[in-house]
């Protein structure tokens, strides 16, 4: 009898395992060339590194493995912006003195600077914003942190759990354009400080897209299009491109819901290609737990107001 009812399980179950089997093994993500004048923008979710473990997951011993897959993740974005979260190499307590990837990339893609960085005790430095310096030069950076004191470093998040903060920088392009980027990574673990920190974020917008100001919003927003949270940035005026399936993979390439990791764009940003997903592994690894995310936009020109813009 029990082999029976075992049997039974089995073939109740077989169709789910062979639907989860086949989104696990979705096709990789690919992106082509940009084309033209288009900017290609991205995020990324790289993860934490513990500088107190030398084994083990996310420990230093297992970054000196995957460190060539982040680099080879980076470079095949081919990307003229990217946004990362979780670039600490955290060894308690707040400091920058050591960031073992955001010195590797910077170390071997000499073509891009680092934006929305600084000295640790005035600038916190875990969300860094790389640029290709070829095409655009930072004239402005800032943060401020999901908290009832934002322009406090450090400062806790709504309901008291660990810091969480948006950084952003300003750049202007080649044609005389401003944008600004903000790059967000709101708590995984509530969903009241994810509404909150998007209230937060769509104030802090509002005069910008007031004025004008291109703006451009990537991250991980640990929330999928349809989410409150993704709800309250639409309305304050931005547009969430359809990122396809998966960002977060569990650090296994299992790809169980749609996209926590996200492009959204201001009036007068239009979407000219993607979003891509590059789901894959690098160099024979993972790079992190997230796929890095990837779009070409085009902006406005200098003497242009924003208009409606958007996904075309």
């Amino acid at each position: 009898m029990k082999m029976l009812l075992r049997l039974a399980a089995a073939l109740v179950l077989l169709p789910l395992l062979l639907a989860c089997g086949a989104y696990v093994m979705q096709s990789r993500g690919t992106a082509p060339p940009a084309a033209g004048a288009a900017l290609r923008v991205a995020t990324h979710n790289v993860h934490y590194i513990w500088l107190n473990r030398s084994e083990g997951p996310w420990s230093v011993g297992d970054w000196t493995e995957r460190r060539a897959a982040l680099d080879a993740a980076f470079k095949a974005l081919e990307a003229d912006i990217v946004a990362t979260q979780e670039m600490e190499s955290f060894g308690g307590g707040n400091s920058d003195e050591v960031n073992l990837a955001r010195a590797w990339l910077l170390e071997r893609n000499p073509g891009y600077g680092a934006a929305a960085v600084g000295d640790w005790q005035s600038f916190p430095s875990t969300q860094p914003i790389f640029y290709r310096r070829g095409r655009l030069d930072l004239t402005d950076q800032g943060w401020f942190f999901f908290s009832e004191t934002p322009d406090v470093i450090y400062s806790r998040t709504f309901d008291g759990s660990y810091p969480a903060f948006a950084s952003w920088a300003e750049f202007r392009t080649e044609a005389g354009t401003s944008l600004r980027v903000v790059n967000v990574h709101f708590d995984a673990g509530s969903g009241s400080n994810r509404i909150r920190s998007a209230e937060l974020v769509a104030e802090r917008l509002a005069p910008l897209l007031a004025r004008g100001t291109p703006v451009l919003l990537l991250g991980d927003l640990n929330a999928r299009l349809g989410a409150p949270t993704v709800d309250i940035l639409a309305e304050a005026g931005l547009t969430f491109a359809d990122v396809p399936g998966a960002t977060f993979h569990f650090n296994r390439g299992i790809n169980v819901f749609g996209a926590i990791d996200h492009v959204a764009l201001g009036p007068g940003i239009a979407l000219e290609g993607g979003p891509w997903v590059l789901r894959e592994r690098f160099a024979g690894d993972w790079p992190s737990d997230h796929y890095p995310v990837a779009a070409d936009i085009t902006l406005p020109g200098p003497d242009q107001p924003a208009g409606a813009g958007g996904i075309e």
